[in-house]
């Protein structure tokens, strides 16, 4: 069972030196890290950053924040296993949807599914459906493969789940799910992405200081108060979920957030009046 890209040639490049270029700029771009990152070398490294926060538009917009997560998983390594959460932008599907079996494809190549934590996070969680039909046009996690590909080429495991019901509970769910998944597979290198945009389409400032105040629930490890904040405060971040999954994540496994970067699409590629909010984050010690 094959996904095929929805978003190649227009969220990112479609030609596979067009695409490594990109990403290539994106690291190098002044909003971001400036340089690509180095492998580890040594046999013995340990991760530290379980969980991270990575924007999900077009890559000439949020790309150069998304590198500064993407600079951290790398330097310590490739991981076996990335689950990434997203939101569902498209309505197609349930509630909770995880794409089931086989791989996916990306200009630089497929992904295969971990099957064996996929099954075992399915069966833990209770809410998670196994159902293709929302992944098939959706960009949230499409996006995030090729930074993982341009390093780690297809030697890793991906488990995409786009969630539509974006509930406290359903992420106290989640985040149980996995994080007994993590502690049952000790020998698995498991990274969790949250992949989420900030506040949409006002004025850069106006989201600067929108941003702000969800950036500020999520360094406190509050994933109720950020709900609150989408909720009652017009914060118009899309994948909230998902951040709400890893900041609990993270207090669980005694990790601190950490804000790599914060910028809009002003910054990057667009013009001021209105933009999107890019947010790239670890969580770690």
């Amino acid at each position: 069972m094959k996904r095929l890209p929805a978003v190649a040639g227009s969220f990112y490049e479609g030609e596979p030196n067009k695409l490594k270029a990109q990403i290539e700029w994106s690291f190098k771009h002044k909003v971001g890290p400036g340089f690509l990152p180095q492998l580890p070398t040594e046999k013995n490294r340990k991760r530290d950053n379980l969980f991270f926060i990575v924007p999900h538009a077009g890559y000439i917009y949020s790309g150069p924040v998304a590198a500064h997560s993407y600079f951290h998983l790398v330097s310590e390594g490739k991981p076996d296993t990335v689950i990434i959460l997203g939101p569902n932008h498209t309505g197609l599907g349930s509630y909770v949807s995880a794409w089931p079996k086989g791989e996916w494809e990306t200009p630089l190549g497929s992904v295969k599914i971990d099957e064996e934590v996929l099954m075992q996070l399915v069966k833990e969680s209770e809410v998670i459906d196994l159902d293709d039909k929302a992944h098939l046009y959706e960009h949230s996690i499409e996006v995030q493969l090729p930074f993982l590909q341009y390093f780690f080429g297809g030697d890793f495991k991906i488990v995409p789940i786009v969630i539509m019901m974006q509930t406290a509970e359903i992420a106290e769910f989640l985040a149980d799910a996995i994080y007994k998944i993590i502690q049952k597979n000790p020998e698995k290198d498991i990274v969790v992405l949250a992949s989420s945009d900030m506040n949409h389409y006002d004025p850069h400032e106006v989201t600067l200081k929108k941003d702000e105040e969800a950036i500020e629930k999520i360094q406190q490890l509050d994933y109720k108060g950020l709900y609150e904040v989408v909720e009652e405060k017009d914060v118009t971040l899309c994948g909230y979920a998902p951040i709400m999954v890893n900041l609990i994540l993270a207090k669980k496994f005694n990790k601190k957030a950490y804000i790599l970067k914060h910028a809009t699409s002003g910054d990057t590629s667009g013009p001021k009046d209105s933009v999107v909010g890019y947010l790239a984050a670890r969580f770690g010690s």
